[in-house]
């Protein structure tokens, strides 16, 4: 299977940390796998880079070095192991031409979250929610990251009569500008945008931006410099948790001016987040073949970043490294068979005497039939 590097869609392919060092647990079961060190997952990255299966990284600031909420600047110290840490890192990985395209703020993990990062009803959880997204966009300059990502994390809600919904949205809003001021008064001019990355349900019951429209309404209604922020959908996840169509939603973006790059997984429709593999589980080829052919209709070019973890079932402990790289590989190719049986299909099937007939020959073409 070759390598598209200059494919007219993708222009970037990136996995990663949280997707590579993922422990594998679930909700109802353990880690499977060994807890990885942030060094260990860089260097395979950086192997991976080197055998042309990808050329870029993402993390959340989690990922890389721990959060301790009494020393919000440890990154700007350099006595500090975090700052050591994080030098170890950008060494493996500029030596082996690893590009990072996006970071995140981890707003979910630690407990004082559970009740939202940006949008938590307490006002000094709200607060240190804001310094946690500053030092991650720190960290973000110091790799050259290209995006900042607001994933919502656990901003949502399971009681509707206990949110405050005269105030929530102006809660996000506060957040995602102070986000903006502060790339811009820093001049981290490394930051081509900023992202959102909306998602229905999981962890909470519902998400205060659960689609792709939902996240550009709010853009573009709510946010101070709206050009500066776009969406980086998780397809086929989270809009297929929700029933919706990938393709739509990627030329929906496309058509606003506001998809930046795809979060790139498989899912069975309307369960919660599976973040398979791509191409992998029973469904969603026909699909995730379509999304690049429309985006290959559309002339969109950008980056495609994965977002989605190795099956519980392939995790071997006592091999955790192998599997781990496994997995990249699996995805790196996943994504070439899908680019592949794209470029197959005809740009159109103007004439034809149905829309079912135009149908069945795209499958002919994908299929090589």
């Amino acid at each position: 299977m070759k390598n598209f590097w200059n494919h007219p869609v993708v222009s970037l392919r990136s996995m990663p940390f949280w997707c590579v060092a993922n422990p594998l647990s679930d909700p109802f079961g353990g880690p499977v796998l060994p807890k990885e060190d942030s060094l260990q997952t860089a260097r395979l990255l950086a192997r991976a880079k080197e055998e042309n299966l990808i050329d870029g990284a993402a993390f959340h600031d989690d990922d890389l070095v721990p959060w301790d909420p009494e020393h919000l600047e440890d990154d700007l110290d350099p006595r500090s192991a975090t700052y050591a840490k994080l030098r170890e890192i950008k060494a493996i990985l500029d030596n082996s031409g690893v590009v990072m395209n996006s970071a995140v703020c981890n707003l979910h993990g630690n407990s004082m979250f559970r009740n939202g990062g940006l949008c938590n009803p307490d006002p000094k959880i709200r607060a240190l929610a804001v310094s946690k997204v500053k030092r991650t966009l720190r960290m973000g300059q110091f790799f050259g990251v290209q995006y900042y990502i607001y994933w919502v994390a656990r901003d949502g809600f399971e009681v509707p009569a206990a949110v405050e919904w005269d105030k929530v949205y102006d809660y996000l809003a506060q957040g995602l500008n102070s986000a903006r001021s502060y790339i811009a008064e820093r001049k981290m001019t490394n930051y081509l945008a900023a992202t959102v990355e909306p998602k229905p349900n999981e962890p909470r019951g519902h998400m205060f931006l659960p689609t792709a429209g939902h996240a550009v309404g709010f853009i573009c209604s709510k946010l101070e410099d709206p050009d500066f922020w776009g969406v980086n959908p998780e397809l086929l996840q989270h809009e297929g948790m929700a029933l919706m169509d990938s393709g739509l939603t990627a030329a929906y973006l496309v058509a606003m001016n506001k998809l930046k790059f795809l979060h790139f997984g498989s899912q069975i429709k309307a369960q919660f987040d599976d973040d398979f593999p791509p191409l992998a589980g029973p469904e969603g080829l026909k699909e995730t073949v379509m999304l690049f052919h429309t985006l290959k209709k559309l002339s969109w070019r950008g980056p495609v970043e994965f977002d989605c973890h190795m099956l519980r079932a392939e995790a071997d402990p006592e091999h955790a490294e192998e599997c781990r790289y496994a997995f990249i590989r699996n995805c790196s190719e996943a994504l070439d068979i899908a680019l592949a049986l794209a470029d197959r299909i005809r740009d159109t099937h103007d004439g034809m005497k149905s829309q079912t007939a135009a149908d069945l020959a795209s499958i002919r073409e994908m299929c090589n039939l």
